[in-house]
């Protein structure tokens, strides 16, 4: 029968063997997820994820779908859902690859939400869209959750006119940070799924003109709203 000083060397022991193989399991985690973000990096973008808060940046990828039709496109919670498709109209833009997500309320929400989409369409390197409003704190915030999954984030900053509607403080980027890293282990275990996820050529406009929409100032969509009437 072991005594009392026994017993708390084998505890000792066992809590120092469980934190050696933490640790071993952790450095190799790194090793090959570095491994694969280096691979990503030199690949083409295989896909673009908008920050919604801005209609300047729908129009943007509009822009990058006529030039890459084939790159799927995941819109976060961006504009009224007409006024995404009137923009694509505008642009003679391809729809069949644009997913609107519409669960998200926040920046942290929309990767987390973002993050299985992007997985499901297999996602190595994503071009994130987003403004100068943002920063840092969505790059940072992507690359530690996507990064976590080895998807290399490169960032597309389309700058805003006028007085942008959102301000970053210290303490609100220190908080989705701590968010992120947290949910980078997590969600290695656990995928949300959203409930409001549909394709854009899904979209009826018929059925929308007889609701009550407004789309952004800056989106200059009202000639383009009368010829669809």
């Amino acid at each position: 029968m072991l005594n009392r000083v026994q017993r708390r060397w084998l505890k000792r022991r066992a809590k120092r063997a469980g934190l050696l193989v933490f640790g071993v399991l952790l450095g190799g985690w790194l090793l090959i997820n570095s491994a694969m973000l280096r691979s990503a990096a030199s690949q083409p973008v295989d896909a673009f994820l908008v920050l919604g808060g801005s209609i300047q940046r729908e129009i943007h990828v509009a822009e990058l779908a006529r030039q890459h039709p084939e790159t799927p496109i995941l819109i976060s919670t961006g504009s009224p859902v007409p006024c995404v498709w009137l923009i694509f109209q505008r642009a003679n833009a391809p729809i069949q690859k644009v997913w609107l997500e519409n669960c998200a309320h926040s920046t942290f929400d929309n990767f987390f939400f973002g993050l299985p989409v992007l997985q499901h369409w297999q996602t190595r390197k994503v071009q994130l869209i987003t403004s100068p409003t943002h920063l840092p704190r969505a790059v940072w915030m992507a690359k530690i959750l996507l990064g976590a999954h080895g998807i290399w984030v490169e960032p597309d900053i389309v700058v805003e006119t006028g007085t942008p509607a959102n301000r970053e403080f210290w303490w609100k980027t220190g908080l989705d940070v701590t968010r992120s890293l947290v949910w980078a282990a997590v969600s290695q275990v656990y995928r949300p799924s959203c409930s409001s996820l549909y394709p854009l050529a899904a979209i009826d406009m018929q059925q929308w003109q007889h609701h009550n929409f407004h789309c952004e100032r800056q989106g200059h969509l009202e000639n383009q709203l009368l010829k669809t009437q």
